[in-house]
């Protein structure tokens, strides 16, 4: 049987290795927060860049890990769609020939690395099996040069498959934010989340709501355009904070869609940046 993660419920007596990867003797990466959900389609991505990019405007050392290898739309959300990462070649302690790749860096500075920064076309696409995309996250870890990262941004793939369980195994994950939406299937999504984060005895830092209302342009009331949140009962089932409930706002697409995340201002986001850089007081 595959092992999932989770020494205290098992009963065989094989020795529990550690598995995590390391990083360059020249890199560094001080925390490392998870964003994930149970299901695809709930603004994992913007989540992701809207917490890089506050934190950088604190003035935290900012960076993503774009796991979405098959799937990646962190590099548009930036404007980085044609920028491709630059490879140094290098000897290593034995002789061979060996090298490191440079993360590109957003107008802002926060340091990213995606699949699409590898492609000869944004559009190309990557037909692997998930062996191959978890080896491709692994070596964003460790062959990447991250320069004294203080905030790394893991945007997952959805679901609880082969990447999110290479990223909780292989990076040194400080905490994660599940995203979710106010659906119906809202406590599914997150319960399978949280389920995989407790497996792997990784902490979690709470809930985020995308999509949460819209505002009325002329009267500003709150309208719920999948019905009435579930968020909190959930939140309160699961012993978990929510963070924020972010609203769609017509000027987030397009600035997305421009590739102007970094000059967006969420203020709704605020509690989920404080729960991050809280991290590096601990």
């Amino acid at each position: 049987m595959a092992c999932g993660g989770n020494c205290s419920s098992c009963s065989s007596s094989c020795e529990k290795k550690d598995l995590k990867e390391t990083l360059r003797k020249d890199a560094s990466v001080k925390k490392v927060i998870g964003v994930v959900s149970g299901k695809g389609g709930v603004g994992k991505s913007l989540v992701t860049s809207l917490l890089a990019s506050k934190v950088a405007r604190d003035e935290f050392r900012s960076a993503i890990l774009d796991a979405d290898i098959t799937g990646p739309s962190i590099p548009k959300s930036f404007g980085l769609e044609k920028a491709r990462a630059e490879s140094v070649s290098e000897k290593k302690e034995d002789g061979t020939d060996g090298g490191y790749l440079l993360s590109v860096k957003s107008k802002k500075g926060t340091q990213i690395m995606s699949m699409n920064f590898l492609l000869p076309e944004e559009n190309s696409p990557v037909i692997w099996r998930g062996p191959v995309i978890g080896g491709a996250v692994k070596q964003f870890w460790t062959d990447v040069m991250w320069e004294d990262v203080d905030f790394m941004f893991v945007d997952c793939p959805p679901g609880t498959g082969d990447v999110p369980l290479t990223v909780f195994q292989s990076l040194p994950v400080d905490g994660i934010i599940v995203v979710s939406s106010p659906q119906q299937l809202v406590r599914t999504i997150v319960e399978k989340a949280v389920n995989m984060a407790n497996m792997m005895n990784i902490p979690i830092l709470g809930l985020v709501e995308n999509m949460s209302y819209i505002k009325c342009p002329d009267c500003n009331k709150e309208i719920k355009i999948f019905g009435e949140s579930k968020i909190e009962e959930t939140a309160r089932e699961f012993n978990i904070p929510v963070l924020a409930k972010i609203p769609m706002r017509p000027e987030t697409a397009a600035m997305v869609d421009e590739g102007r995340i970094e000059e967006l201002e969420v203020p709704e986001i605020e509690e989920a940046v404080k729960a991050v850089e809280a991290l590096i007081k601990e």
